[in-house]
């Protein structure tokens, strides 16, 4: 192992920023450095970091940056130079010598302030097309790492290292089907379907699927979100092998229950999928940034891991043409070239880098 080093990992404000974060982190940690993360004020944060107790968390307070032209900018500006300020006070306290920006506007501020005092900055992007603010923290950053090869261009005056991107390790080691569907109250010798709209979820993918899976002899895992828990709750009624949840904190048994998946096309959502081999029909966020989500989904559309259906496409009468074409075999064979598209060590490289 090399000496010993104070890294500060900037995540948040999304699932897919900070998962791969507590990922790296926990590599880090297993190979005797010490590690800070800092997080967005967003409550989805909070929730989903509570569980991590072996590791330290700080919030900072960072915002998405408005339009160029938009009347926010100004205190958009102002409110920014405030946040580098409190991370350079981080950087210091925790006498840092590296800080990684896992994507997304928590990444500019830590990486920022890093690079003002010298030290080694990285910022890490998952997705296929990347995201505005990693472009711009690119150009305070030693090195890029990057999810999937197709990002590669958009940093063409960039060090870059395609490391793809981690996946926690509770998720490393699924629990058997068997136990993985008590956790659920379900049958393990019955189909089981997982719903992922994010970590905020999705209100019309979650009732367009909630309605087309009606009848179905399918069971449903629906991760609703916060938001829209109450109302498709009501939707479902009392179905029976239908749960409906708000928030998962047992990934590991939701994914080891399920044989498929309807998921947004965020990265991370899709590399915790190829690491559990689950094939999946996705349906791209519409209004995500630059519409990277498509981008995302026809990497592994083409690879026979998934279907892509834009939401405009997606009825209830294609969830249940859906549910009448998935044989075994079917979902046999996308499980194989699911699990293909996995990058077991990803954490370990990203953690290679760092200590290099």
């Amino acid at each position: 192992m090399s000496k010993s080093l104070n890294v500060i990992i900037a995540c948040g404000g999304t699932g897919g920023h900070l998962f791969p974060g507590i990922a790296v982190a926990q590599e880090l940690k297993s190979r005797g450095h010490k590690v800070l993360l800092l997080i967005s004020e967003k409550k989805v944060d909070a929730q989903a970091s509570k569980k991590y107790t072996e590791l330290r968390f700080e919030t900072v307070n960072a915002i998405a940056k408005p339009p160029t032209l938009s009347p926010k900018m100004v205190p958009f500006l102002w409110r920014l130079l405030k946040t580098i300020s409190h991370c350079g006070t981080i950087v210091t306290r925790e006498k840092a010598d590296v800080v990684l920006g896992m994507g997304g506007f928590t990444s500019l501020p830590p990486v920022y302030a890093g690079a003002k005092k010298g030290l080694r900055t990285y910022v890490h992007d998952s997705n296929a097309i990347p995201g505005r603010s990693n472009l711009l923290t690119s150009k305070k950053c030693t090195k890029v790492l990057l999810g999937l090869k197709e990002a590669a261009s958009h940093f063409p005056n960039a060090e870059v290292a395609i490391t793809g991107t981690p996946v926690r390790d509770e998720l490393e080691n699924l629990p058997s089907r068997e136990e993985a569907c008590a956790v659920f109250g379900l049958d393990p010798t019955k189909k089981t379907l997982l719903v992922m709209g994010g970590s905020q979820g999705a209100s019309k993918l979650n009732e367009i699927v909630a309605a087309g899976s009606e009848g179905s002899e399918w069971q449903v895992i629906h991760l609703a979100g916060q938001g829209d828990f109450d109302r498709l709750t009501e939707q479902v009624g009392n179905r029976v092998g239908y749960k409906v949840l708000a928030f998962c904190d047992q990934m590991a048994a939701a994914y080891a229950a399920s044989d498929f998946c309807v998921a947004r096309s965020g990265a991370s959502s899709l590399t915790e999928l190829s690491r559990a081999g689950l094939p999946a029909l996705l349906v791209p966020f519409p209004f995500s940034a630059d519409d990277h989500q498509t981008a995302n989904a026809v990497v592994y559309e083409e690879a026979g891991a998934a279907v892509l259906k834009q939401q405009n496409e997606l009825s209830a009468e294609t969830v249940r043409e859906m549910f009448a074409g998935l044989n075994d075999e079917t979902i046999s064979k996308m499980s194989v070239s699911m699990t293909a598209l996995a990058v077991p060590d990803a954490a370990a490289q990203i953690a290679n880098v760092i200590e290099g």
